[in-house]
């Protein structure tokens, strides 16, 4: 027996040998390959799951979404849709018979012609055959949501812009006078609302729901169909608060909506109990005009109104994605916790909660199979990019296999998490990435990479930017600083109305942390970041010479000159006050621009053209400053961009420039 299995052993470890060997690091053309898997849903019979996968379309240089399809027990996947439009949020009819989508395809090519919104919905036969589209309308279909009979879908639209149609083909000019005027994406803003309407599947006819001066949102059926819940913000002026509430009406035109919540802060999507007596929702922890800096509070109410039960109010956790289980005692979520998002369940009656799915890992999704019980997620982790697993008995098991082929040639790169000290003895939170087979004490140059937000957390995550930066040779570092999610919302609110101060105490403490342990080399270091976490480099270049390069992405440092300019004039106001009532607060964390003859760090300054998040004149002003004092600079402008980068090749070329500036002065 010896002798007829030594041969085929020596096979597969030669083979297993060759192909260690040709694993490469990866590097930015990789992005081009790459591969998502989002939005999962389970068929009404349990049998089926679908999902959505983007890649890159390379000779469009754009992304690409198409709609899959696998059974639940694994053994077969087949691709749906495969135009080279996109196709999005793909839902089950609920007789099982049909599948719908979102799509502009062919839009191009008639829908101007035929006087259409580009976004349509589509139907298409489970049992095969070309998609059809089923609505005509003149407003782009933002979402959409079955009745539980399946006979009407209500649909989510905002109303028509009629000054972007003249013959001549120029726009009429914007006429202005909201408060909260521009938003990244959407441009300037004029006072057109989102409303809800639902459309009779059989006859094509469609009613309206909701009208008026208020914007509805996340529209959820009662089990039976009769009603309908959403989240709208009824306040005098929704542009100065973000008190959203739940609202209950009937599903019929005409009939007159019930405010369900009262707290002035956010209450968000709404899920109905399988007995349709109760509404679960997400109710944030700050009931200030700007509640960024509170956490989502799972939240149970009457579906007649009443006082909500604030069900993880003792978790002190970042929550989302409520789903209640078959019974209705339990809802399911994703919790936020120190760089894990985990799969939590909720005892509704106690407000204890039970660990389903935790780890290294980081879970985006769960959804419910009503035939057996079980969960669909979505998880991604260090090393593999999102796929699709089933969580039966606490066990995960793995449906899809779509980034393989993305995966097959690449080096796993090196990830751990770590923790640090900061010089005021704050405990720290951050992972470390480094190089393939990298010994355990060898000393590289460090770029700290830092996330932006700032509520947002580093977590056990598929990284591609930094997976990237680290195989080109580099010890690369994300830091959870005070300000980050994860950690509960006193960490949270640490930095309000206190910019680059205690982020930057953690930053350095981390710095600290790695070089003491023959990680990083203190001679070659290097911070970098995108939206906060290019603001965070501006501080930190501000107040050390430690690091010999940067790169600042869609940051500013002049934020006296920001206000009236980006998006974010509610959150100045809730956390500085007018600048003219308080100019030297103002003037205090705009340090930066202040103080840049204190900065000796070369920088790389990248920004988007169109962005409206953290516009260009943000970078655009460092970059002239650090040109006018003479420290090296290089300013990157991406053409018709917003605040997050879309175009594949411009992806890729930012990572080249990344390892390009780096190499320069930290190799």
């Amino acid at each position: 027996m010896k002798k007829i299995f030594l041969l085929p052993i020596v096979i597969i470890c030669f083979q297993y040998s060759i192909s260690a060997q040709t694993k490469r690091p990866i590097n930015p053309s990789d992005y081009m390959r790459y591969t998502d898997v989002s939005d999962p849903q389970v068929s009404p019979d349990g049998k089926w799951c679908l999902y959505t996968v983007t890649t890159v379309d390379t000779s469009a240089d754009q992304h690409s979404s198409d709609i899959w399809m696998v059974s639940w027990d694994g053994s077969y996947n087949l691709q749906l849709t495969y135009t080279g439009d996109d196709e999005t949020t793909a839902r089950f009819s609920p007789d099982n018979k049909y599948i719908s989508f979102l799509s502009s395809r062919y839009a191009k090519n008639d829908d101007k012609q035929n006087n259409e919104a580009s976004t349509q919905l589509w139907l298409m036969n489970r049992m095969g055959g070309e998609a059809k589209k089923i609505t005509h309308v003149q407003n782009d279909i933002e979402d959409y949501v079955w009745s539980p009979d399946g006979k009407k879908i209500l649909l989510v639209m905002s109303d028509i812009d009629y000054s972007d149609t003249a013959a001549s083909g120029v726009r009429d000019p914007y006429v202005i006078t909201r408060y909260h005027f521009k938003e990244d994406i959407s441009g300037y803003l004029d006072n057109r609302k989102t409303h809800l309407y639902v459309f009779d599947v059989a006859t094509g006819n469609i009613d309206t729901l909701t009208s008026g001066n208020f914007n509805e949102s996340d529209p959820a059926w009662s089990p039976d169909g009769k009603k309908i819940a959403f989240v709208s913000n009824h306040t005098a002026d929704p542009d100065k608060n973000e008190n959203d509430d739940i609202f209950v009406m009937d599903a019929i035109k005409g009939a007159i909506p019930q405010q369900l919540t009262t707290w002035k802060g956010e209450d968000i999507s709404p899920q109905w109990s399988p007995d349709g007596k109760w509404i679960a929702y997400l109710q944030s922890s700050s009931d200030e005009n700007f509640t960024m800096y509170g956490e989502n509070i799972l939240a149970v109410i009457s579906a007649t109104g009443g006082q909500p039960n604030l069900v993880s109010a003792k978790s002190d956790k970042q929550i989302s994605q409520p789903r209640w289980s078959m019974d209705g005692k339990n809802i399911i979520v994703i919790m936020e916790d120190d760089r894990q998002q985990l799969v939590a369940s909720f005892d509704v009656a106690t407000g204890n909660y039970t660990r389903l799915a935790d780890g290294k890992k980081v879970f985006w999704k769960a959804e419910l199979n009503q035939a057996n019980g079980d969960w669909l997620v979505n998880m991604t982790d260090p090393q593999t990019p999102n796929e699709l697993y089933v969580l039966e008995n606490g066990n995960l098991r793995r449906l899809t296999h779509a980034t393989d082929a993305f995966l097959a040639p690449l080096q796993n790169i090196q990830v751990e998490g770590f923790q640090s000290k900061s010089k005021d003895g704050t405990l720290v939170s951050g992972i470390l990435y480094r190089p393939a087979n990298t010994p355990a004490h060898a000393k590289l140059p460090l770029i700290m990479y830092i996330h932006g937000g700032p509520v947002y957390q580093d977590d056990y995550e598929f990284d591609m930017e930094r997976n990237i930066l680290a195989a080109a040779g580099y010890a690369v570092a994300g830091v959870n600083y005070r300000g980050s999610s994860g950690r509960g919302k006193d960490y949270t609110r640490a930095i309000f109305g206190d910019w680059g101060n205690k982020e930057v105490v953690d930053i350095l403490g981390a710095v600290d942390y790695l070089v003491a342990q023959g990680i990083a080399d203190s001679s070659r270091m290097a911070i970098a970041g995108w939206s906060y976490g290019g603001i965070l480099t501006d501080y930190t270049i501000a107040t050390t010479t430690r690091f010999k390069a940067a790169s600042s992405g869609a940051g500013s440092a002049l934020q006296l000159s920001m206000y009236g300019v980006d998006e974010y004039v509610t959150q100045y106001e809730t956390e500085l006050g007018q600048p003219w009532k308080n100019p030297s607060l103002w003037i205090k964390l705009s340090y930066p621009f202040f103080h840049v003859d204190k900065i000796k760090t070369p920088t790389l300054f990248m920004a988007s053209q169109k962005d409206f998040n953290v516009p260009s004149v943000g970078a655009e002003q460092m970059y002239q400053a650090l040109r006018s004092i003479g420290i090296p600079t290089k300013l990157i402008i991406y053409p018709g961009q917003y605040h997050e980068l879309s175009v594949p090749s411009y992806m890729q070329f930012r990572f080249n420039n990344y390892i390009d500036w780096f190499g320069k002065y930290l190799k």
